[in-house]
């Protein structure tokens, strides 16, 4: 079992997202005070179907919620699936530390 927490400072939401692997899918959950994000708060993600960001099952998902483009959510349940089908080291994730995205002054 694999657990993030995003901080989404833009739009003042966290987000514990958390996923295991079932099989050729990854059940993910996700706790969250965002409405948008509540439509997609259990998936069933097919491991084959996150490898592009094109035909992508997460994506397309968020986009059928109404994600805005800026949502940190989806790229947070991408990597957590790919950790967890063994794509993505976690002892990479854990020594990386996090993701994030810092505005320069404007």
């Amino acid at each position: 079992m694999s657990e993030f927490t995003v901080n989404s400072t833009v739009c003042d939401f966290v987000h514990k997202v958390r996923g295991v692997k079932d099989g050729k899918t990854i059940i993910v959950d996700i706790e969250t005070p965002c409405e948008k994000i509540k439509k997609i708060s259990h998936m069933e993600v097919p491991m084959m179907e996150i490898l592009d960001i094109k035909n992508n099952y997460v994506i397309d998902r968020a986009h059928e919620a109404g994600c805005s483009a800026n949502c940190l959510v989806p790229c947070a349940v991408i990597n957590l699936c790919r950790m967890e089908a063994g794509f993505l080291a976690k002892s990479l994730v854990k020594k990386s530390g996090g993701l994030s995205i810092e505005f320069d002054e404007v």
